[in-house]
């Protein structure tokens, strides 16, 4: 038994049919049977059940599928542990983005990572904040960018900069050439406002804010960011959000963020890196291009916050 006769039946398991299979995999079907045969004659058992549609795993089959991914999946990141070893960093790194900052950072990131890191392949996953904090968490993720980040006892971080919530109002609202708003008027407007329902991190913000001020916070629930896009573009509601997360509409002149005063609603955001990453060297060099290309963001003043200090950011290792 190999790797490769276990990558063979994962295929075939996965295709649910040889030929199909041996396509995927530019292999002869002839010589792809052949293997799993071989396979089936060592193990003493039928893996396959084969009819006329193709090819269905029998319950050993389905066992040994489980077994055979798992070993397959640890032989890649062996690899990519020693290749991470080298001079320059490589391998796979994953990337976690919260959904309102994805838009705006995945280019100026992949583009800085081609320059910077040209060995390593970004996967970029896009997800709401406390999803991202799980996986990282979980070591799901090597690299993630939070807003309020827990201390996780897997994770290091860099606290990047805060970043003011803005009430987005549709272009044209009564609302729209004010310098700013109170935020305990803001659930008193005629338009309903529309807010991620929870545990999304922003909606726990503007609670726990409304709370302090004995405010109510009545809001529709959206866990879609195009979607929040639409319904203000609707002209039929307003919206909490970052400005860095609807700029693009703004700047086309379908919304505009006013900024919300006495108190305004605010979040932190941390350059986090998992300490269950196996590629300890691609991980910790992608938070730093990653932080980079935030700070460049922020003085061009594309994203409008706070960085932490006047000196550019890079993560350092610190246990939570």
């Amino acid at each position: 038994m190999d790797l490769r006769q276990l990558r063979y039946f994962v295929q075939i398991a996965e295709s649910g049919n040889v030929s199909r299979a041996a396509e995927v995999l530019s292999v002869a079907q002839p010589s792809l049977s052949q293997q799993i045969r071989n396979l089936e004659d060592e193990l003493g058992v039928d893996l396959l059940f084969r009819h006329a549609r193709g090819v269905t795993p029998t319950e050993q089959g389905l066992t040994f599928y489980e077994h055979a991914r798992r070993i397959l999946q640890e032989a890649e990141r062996a690899k990519e542990i020693v290749r991470s070893q080298a001079t320059s960093p490589s391998g796979r790194i994953s990337v976690g983005l919260p959904t309102s900052a994805c838009r705006g950072l995945s280019l100026p990131l992949y583009e800085s990572i081609a320059e910077a890191l040209p060995n390593i392949t970004l996967h970029i996953v896009e997800a709401m904040s406390g999803t991202l904090d799980e996986w990282i968490q979980a070591g799901r993720l090597d690299v993630a960018l939070l807003y309020d980040r827990k201390a996780f006892e897997h994770v290091a971080w860099t606290e990047m900069m805060v970043e003011d919530l803005m009430l987005i109002v549709p272009a044209g609202h009564s609302m729209a050439d004010e310098s700013h708003v109170d935020f305990r008027q803001i659930f008193q407007l005629p338009l309903p406002i529309v807010l991620p329902g929870r545990p999304n991190v922003l909606r726990v913000v503007i609670e726990q804010l409304a709370a302090r001020h004995e405010v109510t916070p009545r809001a529709i629930d959206c866990e879609s960011l195009p979607a929040i896009a639409e319904l203000v573009r609707s002209k039929k509601f307003a919206a909490i959000m970052p400005h860095f997360a609807l700029s693009a509409e703004i700047e086309r002149g379908e919304m505009v963020a006013v900024p919300i005063a006495d108190p305004t609603p605010s979040w932190r955001l941390s350059v986090v890196v998992s300490q269950r990453t196996l590629n300890g060297r691609g991980s910790e060099g992608v938070a730093k291009v990653l932080a980079g290309v935030i700070a460049e963001l922020v003085e061009r003043g594309v994203w409008r916050a706070r960085l932490k200090s006047n000196e550019r950011p890079s993560p350092v290792r610190q246990r939570a």
